[in-house]
Parts: structure tokens; C-alpha cells; sequence
């Protein structure tokens, strides 16, 4: 009994480190997930949605959230092939961002559009993203909806 104390403050202690999954694969290499994904985006005939952004950052978790459930889901799937490419702390990645005209100074996430064949079709030059909380399911949805209207 003496050691339960003990046990649940460790318990405890490992779930306020271990913080929210991960939903960008820091170890992952981009490039090679971007020809993978342009791949099969050759396959499918749809557009690559190429979302640069971290771990820590709220905004992004909160686009991530919007791919997955609300009304952006069912346009993202059906309209692009995702890729997603971690930035840590605007340290990683960065000159696949600036290849792609993503300014990460403007604030993540960010986007780029790239066509099955790896053209450029649209770029978040503007940060049009960074305050993804701020715009809500809606805004986001809306901003997806003119994206996906520019990259046909």
C-alpha cells in the first residue's frame, strides 16, 4: 500500500510529458514522402495538399483536427492526396517550404498545392492559415473551398 502513492504520482507524471500524440512524423523524410504521395497522387488524378506545420503548434493541430472530422473532411479526402512535413521549430524543412514559395516566417500551417506531376498550383504565401483556431471549422472549410476551386 505504501507504494501505490508512489505509482500513481509516477503515472502521473509520464502522461503530463508524454502530452498529446503526435501529428507530425518528426523523423520522417519529407522529400521522400512527397514523391511517395505525388505517386499516388499520379494514380488517383487528384492535386497533393503538402501541409508544413509541428507538433506544438495549436493551429495546426487544430487544421489536423479539421482534415479528420468537420465539414472539411469528406472535401479534403475526396479532393487531394495529404502529406504532411514537420517544420520543428522552423528548423527542419524549411527549403522544401521555401522550394514550394511557403514562407514559414508568415506563420503555420502553412500549404502548398502541387499537381499529380509536382507543378506548383498554389502556395500560402500570406499565412493564410497560421490563425487556423481563429477561423473555425467554417473559415477553414471555406478556405479549402477556394483552394481546391484554384488547383482544378
Amino acid at each position: 500500500m505504501r507504494f501505490l502513492p508512489t505509482a500513481l504520482l509516477l503515472t502521473a507524471s509520464l502522461a503530463v510529458h508524454a502530452g498529446p500524440p503526435a501529428i507530425y512524423d518528426e523523423a520522417a523524410d519529407a522529400k521522400a514522402a512527397i514523391r511517395t504521395t505525388l505517386a499516388e497522387a499520379g494514380k488517383a488524378k487528384l492535386p497533393v495538399l503538402v501541409v508544413f506545420g509541428a507538433n506544438w503548434c495549436g493551429d495546426c493541430r487544430m487544421l489536423d483536427a479539421t482534415f479528420k472530422s468537420g465539414p472539411s473532411a469528406p472535401l479534403i479526402a475526396k479532393s487531394f492526396k495529404v502529406v504532411k512535413v514537420d517544420v520543428g521549430r522552423f528548423d527542419r524543412n524549411v527549403d522544401i517550404a521555401e522550394g514550394y514559395r511557403v514562407p514559414l516566417k508568415k506563420g503555420i500551417p502553412a500549404v502548398a498545392v502541387l499537381s499529380p506531376q509536382g507543378k506548383l498550383l498554389y502556395a500560402t504565401e500570406g499565412g493564410e492559415l497560421a490563425d487556423a483556431r481563429k477561423m473555425g471549422d467554417q473559415g477553414v472549410y471555406d478556405f479549402f473551398t477556394r483552394v481546391t476551386a484554384s488547383a482544378k
